[in-house]
């Protein structure tokens, strides 16, 4: 939100409140607390009639500091907040004659305490970013609403990247984010997944604790600053430091949550039944076969929203006219060794049994005056499950455990982005902070569900929605995309975006998810999908099984498949990377070469895990320009050789992928092209990539039943050996 005209003065209706002097600073065990007037004070009379700001400095953990500015303090805070983690450490504090000092780990502020407002952030003594003379203000507006903005220093070359899953230009600077989740598909500036976060390539990150809608000025009101404001008295962000963006990614997952183990199976190849298609059992049956019979390796059958009747949506109830034998048909898909994902919302239909029962129990949620709210976009007179409310979301679990002793493993859980903020909540909760939070709450409602029915590591989600915090709940998918080149790059935006956020598993619909894709999209997706953490062949309006698109489809969906299944043992190193640091499996090009200024803007190519460059072919003809980083990049299927640091333009085969290993990479390759959940430690070989002789490095290969082998890899008269350690 921009409340000025140019750098000068503030635009019609707007009026603020700065900090202009230092009164007084108090240092207590674990908080620097600054008191700040809005005047300069001279003498003793100045301080009468006069605003003051408070700003507090604390320390959650080592190498991040809080920073909490107030005008009134006196409001009241109805939640809910994000859930974020103080380890307890204390930071060491100092108040000198003109600056007061808070440092935790590497990380200092230090604030002037005479002359002009003003807070500089050291990393490690170094200078990270800073608060200026006019960088914080308290603004009203001239219909009685106050807000209160920060502005944060921006280097010349550092680049913003993150603040959720955002489609647009993959760096933020110049742009003007809003971080409320809607429902807008992957061509807009809104976003399913939002998250009050960014990270720097400057050695520090930014997370403003606010669950409500927070907005963010990137280099775009004042082009030298990131400004970041809300609604309210009250505005709380943390500085975090790196030094490098992995650092960054670490420190921020930390403190605001890693994601869950989820199960092996779940990096399989997922086929869907698409969204508005007809089907039943004898469809489902049909595209299973199908891909049988051509020998493509298949782990997970979704079930898309007619697996329910229509109007009913969700009463969780198999369609009887199309699924007469739910029970009967999950059995035979798990006898051919599949698992079953089915759709559902947090919505539930007028026309749904379940509508009136939990109205009348008082689980939907409702307006000021006690009604139930509804409205008829989606499903006609649809309510709203309160999940503020520990009744409705045992309620809610109920139901889908039903699905789950039927034989269901999964729930893509759809939607939970348009939710109104014109109601009261079961807990009280503040509205406009329940927008964004919803999506927690409903997915955590379900993951925690899966987690306590079929064990810990075998929960997995697919979801739509989601804000800081989301990252602990995989997987998340990139929404309703077009069937063009032109929305492969959007999504491919979305999720680097969405890394750079503290996401570590992402998938998207192969082939695009509106419309029906060209033949020559749909297989330059399927290398894309196979190279993704997680991949699905779903669609809207068309069936995605890939004869129907033509034969020399279902050639390359074998061969994709097959290969991402040999790359388990890899994948599964790098998910445990996730796991214990919160690094993402599809990576920035930044984030693995923060040295690199090339990296730096990259966004139609990543880093699969620390090895593997991918560069998706997104333009007809099959040409594609990508930059390697230094040193010798071997690529994974000929074995060809290309230098960096450099750009290059190749052309490729729909049966070929711009795919390069690292210079003296070891990448341990499965021997099982069939199935993702085999000993991977077991079933695997090792290969060394542009290594020397001489060359010998120790490797941990983990296993799907959580333990791990250890080897040494040598390389020696060209030849790699392996000891098992």
């Amino acid at each position: 939100m921009k409340f000025t005209d140019g750098y000068w003065l503030y635009r019609k209706g707007f009026s603020a409140l700065r900090p202009q002097d230092v009164s007084d600073v108090v240092v207590n065990e674990d908080a620097l607390t600054v008191y700040a007037p809005t005047k300069r004070i001279a003498t003793r009379g100045d301080a009468l009639n006069l605003p003051q700001i408070t700003v507090t400095f604390d320390a959650p953990m080592p190498d991040v500091i809080g920073v909490t500015i107030e005008h009134f303090q006196g409001g009241l805070d109805k939640g809910p907040r994000f859930e974020v983690k103080h380890d307890g450490a204390a930071p060491t504090f100092r108040v000198d004659e003109d600056s007061a000092h808070i440092t935790s780990g590497g990380l200092t502020a230090t604030i002037n305490t005479s002359g002009d407002w003003g807070v500089d952030f050291f990393g490690d003594g170094r200078l990270l970013t800073s608060s200026t003379p006019r960088s914080v203000g308290v603004i009203t507006d001239d219909q009685g609403r106050t807000f209160v903005h920060e502005q944060l220093s921006l280097g010349v070359g550092t680049n913003i990247y993150g603040l959720g899953e955002r489609f647009g230009a993959f760096v933020k600077n110049g742009q003007s984010v809003d971080i409320w989740n809607e429902d807008g598909g992957t061509s807009s500036d809104l976003a399913y997944k939002n998250v009050p976060f960014f990270m720097t390539n400057d050695g520090y990150g930014v997370f403003v604790n606010h669950p409500e809608l927070v907005s963010f000025e990137i280099g775009s009101e004042v082009v030298s600053r990131t400004q970041f404001s809300v609604e309210g008295q009250r505005l709380q962000y943390y500085i975090i430091h790196g030094p490098s963006p992995k650092d960054i990614i670490r420190r921020y997952t930390e403190l605001t949550g890693r994601p869950s183990r989820i199960p092996a199976w779940s990096y399989g190849l997922w086929l869907s039944t698409s969204f508005t298609t007809d089907y039943d059992e004898k469809t489902v049956t049909s595209f299973i076969d199908g891909m049988e019979q051509r020998k493509l390796p298949l782990s997970v059958f979704h079930f898309d929203c007619h697996w329910m009747r229509s109007f009913h949506w969700s009463d969780f109830i198999w369609d009887p006219a199309t699924f007469p034998d739910p029970e009967g048909m999950l059995q035979r898909l798990h006898d051919r060794g599949l698992k079953v994902c089915v759709w559902i919302n947090p919505y539930i239909a007028q026309r749904s049994h379940l509508f009136r029962e939990g109205a009348d129990l008082g689980y939907l949620v409702k307006r000021p005056d006690g009604s139930v709210w509804q409205w008829d976009m989606w499903q006609a007179g649809m309510g709203l499950v309160d999940f503020t409310n520990a009744d409705a979301v045992r309620w809610y679990q109920d139901k889908l455990r039903v699905l789950l002793d039927q034989g269901v493993d999964s729930f893509k859980t759809d939607f939970g982005e348009r939710i109104p903020t014109d109601v009261a909540w079961h807990d009280g909760s503040d509205p406009q902070k329940m927008h964004n939070y919803y999506s927690q709450l409903y997915n955590r409602a379900v993951f925690d569900l899966l987690k306590k029915e079929l064990g810990e590591g075998e929960a997995v989600v697919f979801a739509r929605s989601a804000t800081a915090g989301g990252q602990t709940m995989p997987v998340h998918w990139g929404g309703d995309c077009e069937s063009t080149f032109a929305a492969m790059a959007e999504s491919l935006r979305g999720g680097l975006s969405l890394a750079a956020s503290g996401f570590s598993f992402w998938s998207h619909d192969i082939g695009g998810f509106e419309g029906t894709p060209e033949p020559e999209i749909f297989k330059r997706w399927i290398a894309f999908g196979l190279l993704s953490s997680h991949s699905r062949l779903h669609g809207s309006n068309s069936y995605r099984v890939p004869w129907l698109v033509d034969e020399e489809s279902v050639e390359v969906l074998r061969h994709f498949t097959e290969q991402k299944m040999r790359l388990m043992p890899y994948l599964q190193m790098a998910a445990e990377e996730a796991y214990s640091q919160g690094i993402p499996l599809m990576r920035p090009m930044f984030l693995e070469f923060p040295e690199d200024p090339g990296c730096a803007p990259l966004d139609r190519q990543y880093m699969l895990g620390p090895d593997l460059l991918v560069a998706p072919v997104m333009n007809p003809g099959g040409e594609v320009s990508f930059y390697l980083p230094e040193g010798t990049w071997t690529h994974l299927q000929t074995g060809e050789t290309l230098n960096g640091p450099r750009w290059h333009h190749k052309a490729y085969t729909v049966m070929d992928a711009a795919v390069w290993v690292r210079e003296a990479a070891v990448i341990p390759i499965g021997t099982v092209s069939n199935r993702p959940d085999y000993d991977w430690g077991e079933d695997m070989e090792f290969h060394a990539f542009a290594a020397p002789d001489g060359f010998e490095r120790r490797v941990r290969v983990p296993s799907p039943d959580g333990s791990s082998r250890v080897f040494t890899v040598r390389v020696q008269d060209g030849k790699v050996t392996a000891t098992l350690l």
